[in-house]
C-alpha cells in the first residue's frame, strides 16, 4: 500500500468509518491514483437545527451542516477555519459559531456586506433606535425604474436609506449597527413573501430583470404595495438572533474582531499568513452554472456596486480546462496557507445533469498543487425547492448531492 493509500485509510477511520450511514462505496482511478468514494447521508438538514444566523440568502449556497461536519471532525477550538469562495459566509460563520478563528474571501464585495456583520451582532432595541434615527421620505424615486418591484412610497424609503448608508460608508462613519443595517436592506430587497420590500418575485437569492417583474406582474394580477422598510428590518433582525446563545454571540465577536475578510482573488491572498490555515472548506463556482452579477443587479445597485464588472470577475469559462486552470491557481494558495496536517474539504456538487464529474477533475489539481487526496464524500440530499430553481434536479430519486474532495498537507 502506497503513501497516499495510508493515509486514506486512517483518515476515513477517525471520519466516517464508525457507524454512519454509508449507502456506497467504490473505488476510483484517476490520474494514476486510488481512492474509495462513499456515498451516504452524513448529514441532513435536520441534524442540529442551523443558526437562526445563516437565514441570509444566495446563489449556489450550501447548507451550515456541511461545514460543520468537518470543522467538527477536523479542527479544535482556535484553529483558523477558511473559505476562499465565501458566499455569503456560511463555512465562516459556523466556525465562529463553533469558537474557531476564521478568514474568507471572495471576489464579490457583495461577499463581505453580507457576512462581516453577522459576527458583530446588535440588539432589536439597538436596531429600532438607529432604523427611527434615519430620514426616510415619502417623494425620493430611483434613477432607474423599479416600478414594477416597489410601491412608490417603498422605493422612496429604499433610497432614503441607500443614501443614508452609501453617505456613512463614504465618510467612514459606518459602524457595526449600520453594516447589519445594511446587510439585513440587502437580503429583503426582493422575495416571494410579505417579509420582502418588494411584490412577490422568485425567492430572495435571484433578482430578475425589471422586463420579468413585469411579465411575472401580468401573469399574477399583482400591483406593488407597500412595505414599512423599519418594520421589516427590525422583524429580520429578531428572526437572525432569535436563537443565538450568548455564548455563540460571544464566540463570534471574538472570531469577527480577529477574522479576516478579503475581496479578491482566491489564487492571491497575501494577507493570509503561510501555514495558519487548519482546515478550508469552500464551494466554487461551478463552470456557468450560476450567473453571479446578473442574478445580483440588485443588491449591486443598492450598494453602490457595479454589477457589470462583478459579472466579468466572477464569470467562469465554459470550458472545463479553463476551469480546471483557475482551481489550480487556488489550490496552489491553499496549499501556501495551510498548516502541516491540515485539510481542504473542496464541494463541488453536480453539473450539466451529472455528466461532469467535477469531483474527478478537482482530484489531479490537489495532487499537482502538494496535497494528498483522502478520498470523496458524496452526501445525498433530498431537493429544496431551490434546487430546482438552480436546475440541478437531475437525480431520478429525488436527490441531488454534494460532492466533496477532500485533502491533506502532509505533516
Amino acid at each position: 500500500m502506497n503513501h497516499c493509500e495510508d493515509a486514506e485509510r486512517a483518515f476515513w477511520k477517525d471520519l466516517i468509518l464508525r457507524p454512519s450511514p454509508i449507502q456506497h462505496v467504490e473505488t476510483i482511478d484517476v490520474a494514476g491514483t486510488r481512492l474509495m468514494r462513499y456515498s451516504g447521508e452524513f448529514w441532513t438538514s435536520a441534524q442540529r437545527k442551523a443558526s437562526s444566523v445563516h437565514e441570509i440568502s444566495y446563489r449556489a449556497c450550501f447548507k451550515p451542516q456541511l461545514p460543520r461536519f468537518f470543522i467538527n471532525s477536523l479542527t479544535d477550538a482556535g484553529d483558523r477555519v477558511y473559505d476562499p469562495f465565501s458566499g455569503r459566509g456560511t463555512t465562516v460563520i459556523e466556525a465562529g459559531l463553533l469558537g474557531r478563528e476564521i478568514a474568507c474571501n471572495d471576489a464579490n464585495p457583495l461577499s463581505r456586506i453580507l457576512t462581516q456583520p453577522r459576527f458583530f451582532i446588535p440588539t432589536e432595541k439597538a436596531v429600532t433606535a438607529r432604523m427611527a434615527d434615519v430620514p426616510l421620505e415619502n417623494k425620493e424615486k430611483a434613477e432607474i425604474d423599479l416600478s414594477m418591484f416597489y410601491d412608490p412610497k417603498t422605493e422612496s424609503e429604499i433610497l432614503s436609506l441607500r443614501h443614508y448608508l452609501l453617505n456613512r460608508e463614504d465618510s467612514g462613519t459606518m459602524d457595526s449597527i449600520d453594516s447589519w443595517i445594511r446587510m439585513v436592506a440587502t437580503s429583503r430587497l426582493t422575495g416571494h413573501s410579505v417579509g420582502f420590500f418588494s411584490v412577490y418575485t422568485l425567492p430572495p437569492n435571484q433578482a430578475v430583470s425589471q422586463n420579468r417583474q413585469v411579465q411575472i406582474n401580468e401573469r399574477r394580477k399583482q400591483v406593488p404595495e407597500y412595505r414599512n422598510i423599519r418594520d421589516l428590518i427590525v422583524r429580520k433582525t429578531r428572526s437572525l438572533i432569535r436563537d443565538l446563545t450568548p455564548e455563540e454571540r460571544n464566540n463570534l465577536n471574538n472570531a469577527g474582531t480577529g477574522g479576516l475578510f478579503l475581496s479578491g482573488d482566491s489564487g492571491h491572498t497575501p494577507a493570509i499568513p503561510d501555514d495558519s490555515v487548519h482546515l478550508t472548506v469552500t464551494s466554487p463556482p461551478f463552470l456557468d452554472t450560476v450567473q453571479y452579477g446578473k442574478d445580483n443587479w440588485l443588491r449591486c445597485w443598492f450598494n453602490g456596486i457595479d454589477a457589470a464588472a462583478i459579472e466579468r470577475k466572477l464569470t467562469v469559462t465554459r470550458s472545463l480546462a479553463g476551469w480546471c486552470d483557475a482551481m489550480a491557481t487556488t489550490f496552489r494558495e491553499l496549499f501556501r496557507v495551510t498548516v502541516p496536517g491540515g485539510y481542504v474539504a473542496f464541494e463541488v456538487g453536480e453539473v450539466r445533469r451529472g455528466s461532469v464529474l467535477l469531483d474527478e477533475q478537482v482530484l489531479p489539481v490537489g495532487i499537482a498543487a502538494g496535497f494528498i487526496p483522502l478520498g470523496i464524500i458524496v452526501n445525498l440530499q433530498r431537493f429544496t425547492k431551490t434546487s430546482h430553481i438552480w436546475g440541478i434536479g437531475n437525480n431520478d430519486s429525488g436527490t441531488n448531492t454534494n460532492r466533496i474532495v477532500v485533502f491533506r498537507k502532509e505533516i
